[in-house]
This record gives structure tokens, C-alpha cells and sequence, in this order.
């Protein structure tokens, strides 16, 4: 409900108009500018985005990280520095979007999720980050700080592997591919998450342990939704004919494709385990129903017959000589005698019972 008040505040503008759809913060925005080559290294932290201006042109790779969308002028002024198209700079600014990848003349833009798991609510936590590929530059939009890119600037820290050696498409692979690991991650503590609500639902099931799965299935379609597009926007990637995607990057999106695959399947396969959990629960309860109900007709099949042999001793007629009376209502052992049957009829119901192996 409040992503569609947030939504309401863009009623009636016209496609372009940058609102910012999201989390209202107000501390400053974090820049982080990197900048490196096969032999150098330098990083630094900017106070406003046109400090980022002078290295707009050089042949070296820029990694321009902002946290923080709350300043729209600053990303407007940053639409204007990179020749950005507004529809763009919406998207950027609407937290909300669905991942995607969209390519312009000069740049390609892509729209993913970065997540994390709260393993004690079982929740997910869930971050927009927008990617800009311009020529040599890579621009990443984040909400709030806090990442899951640190590996990738550890590597070009010490340039460790290729990411020095290549160009910025290289980054920006880099970059989705440490997305595409931390799902996995995820899915490893989901998984742990299922293991444990699994042995509670065949030891003692119980309503808390239905809320669970219910918190459960609710994750993993959101886990589902933020994956699922991955697939299409790599396989685009892989297959486009942009020139902005070098030949040696596009052979790694290619095994980010098939971890993206590996993501999607496992996600399928908790899906299908925790709909079979729901199904084994209301099998439990159902059983659990059936036995209560078993225990309490053999109750009700047992006091029938005493119920009945009380009334009938309990009606008391008594007619003096006449053929139709109750000759046990004047005997001395009349009483023990109705107690005695009744223990008799319902010792052999329950032998019965036993030999039909009903209990």
C-alpha cells in the first residue's frame, strides 16, 4: 500500500518527470569514484558529482558508485554529464522497477536486485541497483549503502584476475556476477530454513509452524521474481550484437548464464518443496482429525449399548402379576446384576475393536 501512495505522487506528469519512488532518506549522498588500468589504482570519495567531470574522458575504466537517491537534482545533474536519456533516470529513481536491461546508443542500462536473507525473521532484504555501461565508465545507483561488491573491489585493489587487464564490460560483468553469488548464498540459508520447519512439521505440526511455511513460500516467490528476469537480460547481453560487449566478456556471461539457471532451479525446487510442505501439514492435521474422531466413536460405540441397558432398567415399570413385567426390578442381585452387563458389553466391544485393530 505504500509503494502505491509513493506511485500516486507521479499521477498526471509526463514520462521523463524524476520523482524519487522510494525509501525518503535525508543524510548526503555517498560518491565513491574508482579508477584504474592494467598499472594503476586510485579511489576516492567525491563530495558532489561534477568532481567526476575531469575523468569523464580517460582511457583508464571509472567506476562511479553513488548511494543514496534521494537527491534528485544530483541525478539529474548526472543524467546531463553522461548524456543519459530521462526514461532512464525515472527508472533510476523508481526503486520499485522490475530487473531488466534496456540498450541505448551510448550506453546500456540494467536494473537488478541485490538481496539479502534475515535468517532470524526469515526475510528477505531487498536493494535496487541500477548499472549504467558508457564507454569506459560504469555507474552504479545504490539506496542505501552497504553492498555485496566488495570482492570486486578487493580484486581491483590488488588486481588479482582479469578485471584490470579488461575494459568496463568486464566490471559490469564483474559486478553481476557478484549479484548472481550472493543468490546462491541465499538459497543455501532458505534451504536451511526448510530442513528445520521440515522436521517440526513431522514431529509436532502446529499453527506456528504453518505460519513458517507461509513465510517461507512468500520469500521464495519474491526471491522468484527477482531472478527469473536475470535469465533474459544475460541471455541479451550474450547474444546482442553491441559493440560495448567485447567478445572475451560475452564468453563470460556465458557461464553467468548458466549460474543463473542453477539460481532459477533451485528456486524452483523450494517452491515445489515448501507447496509439498502445505500439502504434508493439512495431511497431519487431517490425520490428527481422523484420530480424535476414531478415539471418540469407539467412546460413542461402547456407551451406546450401556446407554441402552441403563434406560432400560431405568424405566422402572413395575405391573405386579402381569406377564410383562420386569422380574429384576424386585431381585437382590438386580443392580450388580445391570452393573456386571454393562462391564461385560463394553469389555467385549472393546476386545473386538482391538481384534479389528481399530485402536
Amino acid at each position: 500500500m505504500k509503494t502505491a501512495k509513493r506511485r500516486s505522487h507521479k499521477s498526471g506528469l509526463a514520462p521523463g518527470t524524476l520523482v524519487h519512488i522510494g525509501e525518503q532518506k535525508t543524510e548526503k549522498m555517498l560518491i565513491t569514484h574508482i579508477e584504474y588500468d592494467e598499472t594503476s589504482y586510485e579511489m576516492r570519495e567525491l563530495e558532489v558529482l561534477r568532481e567526476c567531470l575531469p575523468y569523464k574522458d580517460k582511457p583508464s575504466v571509472t567506476w562511479l558508485n553513488i548511494e543514496g537517491l534521494h537527491d534528485v537534482s544530483a541525478i539529474e545533474e548526472m543524467s546531463s554529464c553522461y548524456g543519459l536519456h530521462p526514461l532512464t533516470m525515472e527508472d533510476i529513481l523508481n526503486t520499485e522497477q522490475r530487473p531488466k536491461v534496456e540498450l541505448f546508443e551510448n550506453y546500456i542500462f540494467f536494473v537488478i536486485k541485490m538481496i539479502s536473507y534475515d535468517t532470524q525473521n526469515r526475510k528477505l532484504i531487498m536493494e535496487q541497483v541500477s548499472l549504467i555501461l558508457c564507454g569506459n565508465t560504469v555507474i552504479t545507483f545504490q539506496e542505501k549503502g552497504g553492498d555485496v561488491f566488495d570482492p570486486v573491489r578487493k580484486r581491483l585493489k590488488n588486481n588479482k584476475g582479469l578485471i584490470r587487464k579488461s575494459g568496463a564490460d568486464f566490471l559490469a560483468y564483474a559486478l553481476l556476477d557478484a549479484v548472481v553469488d550472493e543468490y546462491f548464498g541465499i538459497l543455501e540459508k532458505i534451504g536451511d530454513d526448510i530442513e528445520e520447519v521440515e522436521e517440526l512439521l513431522l514431529v509436532k505440526p502446529s499453527t506456528d509452524t504453518l505460519r513458517q511455511i507461509h513465510t517461507l513460500k512468500r520469500e521464495i516467490i519474491s526471491l522468484r521474481k527477482s531472478v527469473w528476469p536475470l535469465r533474459d537480460i544475460i541471455s541479451k547481453l550474450e547474444h546482442d550484437a553491441t559493440e560495448m560487449i567485447s567478445a572475451n566478456t560475452r564468453l563470460y556471461l556465458r557461464d553467468l548464464y548458466d549460474h543463473t539457471i542453477q539460481v532459477i532451479d533451485g528456486v524452483e525446487t523450494f517452491r515445489d518443496m515448501i507447496s509439498g510442505m502445505l500439502d504434508i501439514y493439512l495431511s497431519s492435521v487431517s490425520n490428527r482429525m481422523n484420530e480424535v474422531m476414531k478415539v471418540l466413536t469407539i467412546f460413542a460405540s461402547i456407551f451406546i449399548p450401556l446407554t441402552f441397558i441403563a434406560g432400560l432398567y431405568g424405566m422402572n415399570f413395575n405391573t405386579g402379576k402381569s406377564p410383562f413385567n420386569m422380574p429384576e426390578l424386585n431381585w437382590y442381585f438386580g443392580y450388580p446384576f445391570a452393573l456386571g452387563l454393562m462391564v461385560a458389553t463394553a469389555a467385549a466391544l472393546l476386545l473386538y475393536f482391538r481384534r479389528k485393530k481399530w485402536f
